[in-house]
């Protein structure tokens, strides 16, 4: 009895067997699709117009800028300006103790009448002499002293007018006026300070605001490069008008008034090698401050057929060379090795190595290997999906 189990479980099994062995057979095989060239995401090169710039660190300073000093000594009696304020031209800042000069003054316009006084009578008496001389009625020695005694008279009253007039002087100082107009700042001294003619110490300062200097300064080599390139015919400038520059604050933000470059030091410093550049921005709304630090942004030239290259697309060799992956004959991926002169924005200003119409990749560099063939299509392109749900076609049975 057990045999007979036995005998049609194996039985059983042998048919289960047979049945898969010929469902598989009723079914076909589906080859797998042949892989073609990967994708690359590549820009084809063109020359176009680029405005070069040069970004440099600076400081502004004021256009105008004054240091008050005293010219007389004295006891300063008031100070008649306020602290931060706007001041004028001529306005009378401090007022020294006048007493002493205007003493002298008193004595000095004294001394003028006296010797005003005195030169009318030898004057006379030289004139006098002068007629009697002609008939012999004085000597000639007599007129000679005469004379002479004019002249000394003409050379007292001419000494008291220089002397008066030192006087006045002297006393106008006593009034220390503002040089020039603008912003002044604190006071160095109080009332009853004593002060001394063309003292060390300013006893304010003015700076004048509504125009303001950015000093910059730029390496020699690279001033040197920017001439060659404008005298190569490179860069074009234009030399009717004064090299624009912008300027980005401390905060990173763009001030709204644009400058213009004034002049450039004509030597070079020999500590750091660099020479210094001036330029000049309105300041209406006084926004800046002297001794601020700033980035100043120079237009240096134009450059008609700049060749561009995303910075992506650059790498550098074993040797420290730019290189870039292009498309090149028969589709195959080339390496090519490139100079690069600056940035501009987010790209690499190439100088020599690439031409209009090289195909750069800047996408699936890691498939891009030198020599594979490739398949190039634009950059930021979608390649094309295999749309979803798809099924494959039932296959035929036997």
């Amino acid at each position: 009895m057990q045999n007979n189990v036995r005998i049609m479980l194996i039985t059983l099994m042998g048919v289960f067997v047979g049945g898969l062995l010929l469902t598989g057979c009723g079914k076909k095989q589906v080859a797998a699709p042949k892989a073609g060239p990967p994708e690359v995401g590549v820009v084809v090169i063109q020359p176009q117009r680029v405005a070069l710039t040069t970004e440099l660190p600076g400081r502004t300073s004021p256009h105008l800028i004054a240091e008050v000093r005293p010219q007389v000594n004295g006891i300063i009696q008031k100070r008649v300006f306020t602290e931060g304020s706007d001041v004028k031209a001529g306005q009378v800042l401090y007022q020294i103790d006048p007493a002493t000069y205007q003493a002298t003054y008193a004595s000095a316009k004294a001394a003028l009448a006296k010797s005003e006084a005195s030169l009318a009578s030898v004057r006379l008496k030289a004139g006098r002499y002068k007629e009697l001389v002609k008939i012999k009625a004085v000597s000639q020695q007599d007129y000679d002293d005469a004379y002479a005694a004019l002249k000394q008279g003409e050379a007292d009253v001419a000494s008291s007018k220089a002397a008066l007039e030192t006087a006045r002087i002297n006393l106008a100082y006593t009034k220390v006026t503002a040089p020039i107009s603008g912003r002044i700042g604190r006071s160095a001294v109080t009332d009853g300070a004593l002060v001394t003619a063309n003292q060390a110490t300013a006893l304010a300062t003015i700076q004048q605001l509504s125009s303001m200097y950015v000093d910059v300064t730029q390496s020699s080599a690279e001033l040197l490069r920017l001439k060659q390139s404008l005298a190569s015919g490179l860069l074009k400038s234009n030399a009717a008008t004064q090299a624009r520059v912008k300027l980005m604050m401390e905060d990173g933000s763009a001030y709204p008034l644009p400058g213009s470059l004034k002049f450039s030091e004509v030597t070079v410093d020999q500590s750091t090698g660099s020479v210094t550049l001036r330029a000049i921005f309105p300041n209406p709304k006084q926004a800046l401050l002297p001794g601020m630090f700033v980035r100043a942004i120079l237009e240096e030239g134009i450059n008609e057929n700049a060749i561009l290259v995303p910075q992506r697309g650059v790498s550098r060799n074993q040797k420290g060379e730019a290189t870039v992956m292009v498309v090149g004959a028969e589709e195959k991926v080339e390496p090519r090795v490139i100079k690069v002169a600056r940035t501009v924005g987010e790209n690499w200003l190439v100088s020599d190595g690439l031409k209009a119409g090289d195909r750069v990749i800047l996408e699936g560099l890691q498939k891009a290997r030198p020599g594979t063939p490739v398949k190039a299509i634009p950059f930021g392109s979608t390649p094309a999906a295999t749309p979803a749900g798809a099924t494959q076609p039932a296959a035929a049975k036997k």
